[in-house]
C-alpha cells in the first residue's frame, strides 16, 4: 500500500484503487469538502504523474475519457483549487509522492489497464440528495427531479414563472460553465425536444453564475444529474453496432496484439510508463507475436 497525506488531503493507493480524501485546511475548496472521499477504481485510471516545484509539487490524476460523470459535466473547466484529482505536496514529501507515482504505474503495466475513453461511468457520482446556491438561484437535485428556485437578483422575466421542477427523463444533457473574466458562468440543463439560445439571465432552466466562491458547487449538481443521463458513448455504440459486435467476438490475436503495441507507445508518451518498463512490456508482446 502507498499512501500520502498532506494539508491539501490524503491519497492512498492500494493496488485495486486509488482512495482520495480532502484535508481539513482551511484553503481546501468547499466543492472537494462537499465531494468527500472518492475511491477510483484502477481500471479507471489513465495515468498518475508528479511535478516538483521550488516549495510544492503536485500530484495529478488522470483519468480515462468517460470514466466520471463530474469531469463530463464539467469538461475539464474546473480550476486547480476546486479539482479533486490534483493535490498539493510539501518538498520534504517528494519522495513519497514518487513511489506513489511507481506504484500506480506498476500496477497500470501488470493489469494491462488500456488508455482508451470507456463507455460507461465508473465513478458513482456526488451523493444525493444535494442542494446548492449561487449566483440568482438554488438547484436541487434528489436522483429523479431537478428543482430550481429563484432569488431576489433573478431577472424579473425568469422569477416571474416561479420555481422550476425538472425530471430526469426530460434532460438532454446538462452544461455548467464558470465564470470567466467579464463573461458570467451558468448551470443550465438542456430539454428533450425544447432547444433554446437565450442567455442563462432569461433560461429558466439555467441558474446564471457569477464568479462567487460557491459557483463551483453548482458543479456537483450537474454531475449528479450527468451520471443518471445516458452515457455519452452510448450514441456511439448505437451508430456503429457492427464495429461493436466485432470487438466483443474478440476479433483477430494479430490486430489485438498490434493495438496493445499502440496502447503501451500511448502509456510511455503520457508518462504512465518508464522507458524501461516500456520496453520490457513491448517485448512480452512481440514474443507473443
Amino acid at each position: 500500500m502507498a499512501e500520502i497525506i498532506q494539508k491539501d488531503g490524503t491519497w492512498v493507493f492500494d493496488g485495486d484503487a486509488l482512495r482520495l480524501t480532502p484535508g481539513r485546511d482551511k484553503n481546501v475548496s468547499p466543492l472537494r469538502r462537499e465531494l468527500g472521499e472518492l475511491i477510483v477504481p484502477l481500471g479507471a485510471l489513465a495515468g498518475l504523474s508528479f511535478e516538483q516545484g521550488r516549495k510544492t509539487g503536485r500530484l495529478r490524476l488522470r483519468l480515462r475519457d468517460g470514466a466520471d460523470p463530474l469531469l463530463q459535466a464539467t469538461g475539464g473547466r474546473l480550476t486547480e483549487p476546486h479539482d479533486p484529482y490534483q493535490l498539493l505536496v510539501e518538498s520534504d514529501r517528494y519522495g513519497v509522492a514518487e513511489y506513489l507515482v511507481d506504484e500506480v504505474r506498476q500496477a497500470l503495466l501488470l493489469d494491462e489497464v488500456p488508455t482508451d475513453p470507456v463507455d460507461a461511468y465508473l465513478l458513482p457520482g456526488p451523493s444525493v440528495p444535494l442542494s446548492a446556491s449561487a449566483g440568482d438561484g438554488t438547484a436541487g437535485f434528489d436522483g429523479e427531479r431537478v428543482r430550481l428556485e429563484w432569488n431576489w437578483k433573478t431577472e424579473e422575466s425568469k422569477a416571474s414563472a416561479g420555481a422550476r421542477t425538472i425530471g430526469v427523463a426530460e434532460i438532454e444533457a446538462v452544461e455548467w460553465q464558470p465564470a470567466v473574466g467579464l463573461e458570467n458562468g451558468c448551470l443550465r440543463f438542456r430539454l428533450r425536444h425544447a432547444p433554446t439560445k437565450a442567455p442563462a439571465k432569461y433560461d429558466p432552466n439555467a441558474v446564471e453564475l457569477w464568479g462567487f466562491r460557491k459557483d463551483p458547487l453548482m458543479a456537483l449538481v450537474a454531475a449528479a444529474v450527468q451520471a443518471r443521463l445516458p452515457h455519452p458513448a452510448a450514441g456511439s455504440r448505437e451508430a456503429v453496432p457492427a464495429q461493436r459486435e466485432a470487438e466483443s467476438a474478440g476479433g483477430d490475436d494479430h490486430d489485438a496484439l498490434l493495438r496493445r503495441l499502440r496502447e503501451l507507445g500511448e502509456l510511455r508518451r503520457d508518462g504512465v510508463l518508464t522507458d524501461e518498463e516500456f520496453a520490457m512490456a513491448k517485448q512480452a508482446v512481440l514474443r507473443r507475436l
